[in-house]
């Protein structure tokens, strides 16, 4: 590690570790924030737990599989991290970079190989992978395009494009109704609404309002009350002796 006054004499600055005074400082601590506080909503980007730091070194093109492999990286993010901490701050990122310079530029001297790491990181924010978006062209277009559907297929998808799902797919019965399995509600009014419409006038059709000629038969005689026998409840009517 380079005294103070060693850093001074070469230009450099130093809060903990060495930092080349070509870099600049708020652009790598920005990218530290960025990569600290990626897929962690209630980060505050003051710490940066192994997970992130293992991305910012694939992202930045620290890790190169041959001089810096993962690894390295994970034993790096171990040794400058407290004992029973699982994050490290700006301070100890900074830490960490400097053991993986001279591994990652050996034909560098450590002063050079630090200043190279940190343009490596500098202004860097996290890849986010698997959101590419496919481009549709051609054919692909073409089919895709749902306003030129027709038939049963139109009926998948409403105005702006949307699949329906099931609905678009199968008629669902209405289910609803004051009694369990009860399925087309509403149904019953309409049938008996239809059935009063077109059978009331057969209904006012009586017998004797129909000519023998049309009817085919003699208009039906009125029925002697006298005749009627009164017939009890519980009792049989007895025959005639």
């Amino acid at each position: 590690m380079l005294t103070d006054a060693e850093l001074a004499g070469r230009g450099w600055q130093s809060e903990g570790s060495p930092m080349a005074g070509s870099t600049d400082m708020a652009s790598l601590e920005e990218s530290f924030r960025k990569f600290a506080i990626y897929g962690d909503t209630k980060a505050t980007g003051q710490e940066m737990n192994g997970k992130n730091w293992a991305k910012l070194c694939k992202d930045c093109k620290v890790t190169d599989g041959k001089s810096v492999t993962s690894t390295d990286v994970d034993i790096v993010f171990s040794k400058v991290k407290g004992k029973t901490a699982r994050v490290i701050s700006y301070e100890e990122f900074k830490k960490a970079l400097e053991e993986l310079a001279p591994k990652r530029f050996k034909d560098k001297s450590k002063e050079e190989a630090y200043e190279a790491i940190c343009q490596l990181v500098a202004g860097k924010e996290p890849i986010n992978v698997g959101v590419t978006k496919a481009k549709m062209v051609g054919a692909v277009e073409r089919l895709t395009d749902t306003s030129k559907y027709t038939g049963s297929h139109k009926e998948r998808f409403d105005e702006s494009g949307k699949g329906k799902g099931k609905s678009g797919r199968e008629n669902i019965m209405n289910t609803s109704g004051y009694v369990s399995a009860y399925k087309n509600a509403g149904t019953y009014d309409a049938k008996v609404k239809n059935d009063l419409t077109t059978g009331l006038p057969q209904l006012c059709l009586l017998p004797s309002t129909i000519s023998a000629g049309a009817a085919g038969m003699l208009p039906a005689q009125p029925r002697d009350a006298s005749q009627e026998s009164l017939v009890l409840p519980g009792r049989r009517q007895r025959s005639p002796t």
